[in-house]
C-alpha cells in the first residue's frame, strides 16, 4: 500500500467549474493508496470539514479527465460511543456502499501513518457495522470482516427458480439462460461463478448483465472464480459501480466462502 498527498487544486479542480467543485475544496487535501491494486482516494473528513454529497464523486474517479480511482474512502469520527472511527465508501459511480475489504486494510493504515490514532487495532464502524482492522509491527493489517450471510432476503436476492433459502446454487436468468450463482453477503452483496479459466472468462459480458440484475435489489458484485487446489483459487471480480477491478477484498472473501460451501476448498486453511 503508498500513499500519496495531493491537493485538488494540483488536478485543475479548484477552479474548473465543470467539475461543481466550490471554492472550499481547492486546496483540499487527498491521498491516494491500493490495495493490490484496488485503488482509493481516501479523504481525512477528522482534520478537515468534508460532505461527499456535495462533491461530483464520479467525476473525480474518472481516469481521464479526474484523479481516478475505484472507490472514495471518507474517514471520519463516529459518535458512536466506544468507537474510533466512521469509515464511508463510495464506488466510482458515486454510489454509497457498505463494505470494502481492501479499502479496510487502507483505512487502517491511513489512520496510523497519519497519527489520527496509536491504537494497534481499531474500532470502525461502517453502513453495515463494525469491523476491528489490525496493524502488525511489519506493517500489514488484517480485518476480521464478520460472518457471511447466506440467506436470500440478507444477500438481497430474489430466486425466481424455486430455491429454498438454504441454497448453495441461485439461478440468475439472463437471456441467454439460467446462470448458476453462490450468493454471499460479506457486508456488501457478491455472486461467485465458477469458471474453468478466469483468463477467458467473460468477466465484462456477464458481470455487466448480472451486476444490475432485477434479482438483485441493491445490485451485485460479481466474482468469477476458478479452483486451483483444495486451499487456492484464481478470482477476477466485476465491482458493483466499477466495473472490473484489480482485486476485490470483500471478493476473496465470498469466493472462498462459497468454494468451502460447494465442497471445492478446505475449511480451515490459508
Amino acid at each position: 500500500m503508498e500513499a500519496f498527498p495531493f491537493g485538488l487544486g494540483d488536478f485543475g479542480f479548484g477552479s474548473n467549474r465543470q467539475y461543481g467543485i466550490s471554492e472550499q475544496y481547492e486546496n483540499f487535501e487527498i491521498y491516494q493508496m491500493h490495495g493490490l491494486g484496488n485503488d482509493f482516494m481516501v479523504i481525512d473528513a477528522v482534520s478537515q470539514d468534508f460532505t461527499p454529497e456535495d462533491v461530483p464523486i464520479a467525476a473525480w474517479a474518472d481516469r481521464f479527465r479526474g484523479v481516478g480511482f475505484d472507490q472514495l474512502l471518507v474517514v471520519g469520527c463516529s459518535e458512536t460511543e466506544g468507537v474510533d472511527f466512521r469509515y464511508r465508501i463510495f464506488n466510482a459511480d458515486g454510489s454509497e456502499v457498505g463494505q470494502c475489504g481492501n479499502g479496510a486494510r487502507c483505512f487502517a493504515r491511513f489512520v496510523a501513518d497519519k497519527g489520527l490514532t496509536d491504537k494497534k487495532e481499531i474500532c470502525v464502524e461502517t453502513a453495515k457495522g463494525i469491523i476491528f482492522p489490525k496493524l502488525s509491527d511489519n506493517g500489514m493489517v488484517t480485518v476480521n470482516m464478520g460472518k457471511p450471510k447466506f440467506m436470500p432476503s440478507e444477500i438481497p436476492f430474489v430466486p425466481e427458480s424455486g430455491e429454498g433459502d438454504d441454497a448453495c446454487i441461485y439461478g440468475v436468468h439472463l437471456e441467454s439462460g439460467i446462470q448458476p450463482v453462490s450468493c454471499v453477503n460479506m457486508g456488501n452483496p457478491h455472486a461467485v461463478i465458477v469458471v474453468d479459466d478466469v483468463e477467458c472468462a467473460p468477466v465484462r459480458e456477464t458481470g455487466s448483465r448480472i451486476e444490475p440484475h432485477r434479482q438483485f435489489p441493491e445490485r451485485v458484485n460479481v466474482g468469477f472464480m476458478q479452483v486451483v487446489g483444495r486451499t487456492a483459487i484464481r478470482l477476477r471480480v466485476f465491482e458493483r459501480g466499477v466495473g472490473e477491478t484489480q482485486a476485490c477484498g470483500t471478493g476473496a472473501c465470498a469466493a472462498v466462502v462459497a468454494g468451502i460451501r460447494l465442497g471445492l476448498l478446505d475449511e480451515g486453511k490459508r
